[in-house]
């Protein structure tokens, strides 16, 4: 079985697209229709802007998305048996499996930079990667924490981003080193993606949410909020607007599609960050893990 993923926010870098254009010439189109859709030119930004340019999360998400869908739908690439996508990447295997247009997609995902960039501006929330410990362990430090902390990416095995108020994900890194952390790194973020503090941002997507088509995708799509295989586009819609105040269940995702069949993933998306964090959770032995080749 095969499976395509789909990476989030993180993965962009500058000149992104370029050699996507260069050698699948009709994925100017999609760029196009995203530059007109959009209202901006997203396409030149991401040829020429810089790396902070592309920090913005009114630019990084569009950018993102449009690499990773522009490059399976300009390649007609085959069916998967099922999809999956990191945050971001969620509505990327959406759109790549048909339970949203192109066009859909794109403007939920302007309408999801929005939200969460007014509310980053409005709660003082940061993020911290957690390595080299049992989830367990850093969800009983985080429940023990005062103010308000929780577990936000359970990325790989040992590899988990707390999110919450800067206090709280202060003082929860000081208690998961004390708990035997090799490492916790406080993240170069906006805000406290994930977690209870983007209630805020999921209130102004749910509008945005509840007025788009949603369809039967053609393969399963594997969640992040229930790390399961769902095909009914009412819990499809519920899950994508739950997953901004809910961790990323990507460890899980994996785990629960290698046990479903899937021996093959191929990311599709800019870098490679996807096939790394697979490789750290399960067994690679009889897996093929690749990203997509032009």
């Amino acid at each position: 079985m095969t499976a395509y993923v789909f990476p989030g926010q993180g993965s962009q870098f500058p000149g992104m697209g370029k050699e996507l254009c260069d050698r699948l010439p009709s994925a100017r189109d999609y760029f196009q229709r995203a530059d007109d859709l959009l209202g901006f030119s997203l396409s030149r930004l991401m040829a020429d802007g810089s790396a902070e340019d592309l920090q913005a999360t009114r630019v990084t998400q569009p950018a993102v998305f449009l690499h990773s869908v522009a490059m399976a739908l300009a390649a007609e690439v085959p069916t998967p048996d099922v999809v999956a996508g990191h945050s971001l990447g969620e509505f990327s295997a959406l759109a790549v499996s048909g339970a949203l247009s192109f066009e859909d997609a794109l403007l939920l995902v302007q309408a999801r930079a929005g939200a969460m960039q007014r509310c980053c501006e409005q709660v003082n929330g940061t993020m911290a990667a957690i390595i080299g410990l049992d989830d367990a362990v850093v969800e009983e430090v985080c429940a023990a924490v005062p103010g308000r902390v929780v577990p936000a990416n359970y990325n790989s095995r040992g590899q988990v981003v707390i999110s919450g108020e800067k206090e709280a994900v202060a003082r929860a890194c000081v208690r998961l080193k004390e708990a035997g952390a090799r490492r916790a790194l406080p993240l170069a973020v906006g805000g406290a993606f994930h977690s209870p503090l983007m209630e805020p941002a999921r209130e102004e997507l749910a509008a945005a949410i509840d007025r788009t088509t949603f369809r039967q995708p053609r393969c399963p799509i594997y969640q992040n909020v229930t790390a399961a295989p769902e095909t009914d586009p009412l819990v499809i819609k519920a899950n994508l607007l739950a997953q901004l105040t809910a961790p990323v269940r990507w460890t899980q995702s994996v785990v629960a599609m290698v046990e479903a069949g899937v021996d093959r993933f191929v990311e599709f998306g800019p870098g490679s960050v996807l096939q790394g964090l697979i490789r750290k959770t399960v067994s690679t032995e009889g897996l093929v893990v690749e990203g997509f080749s032009f």
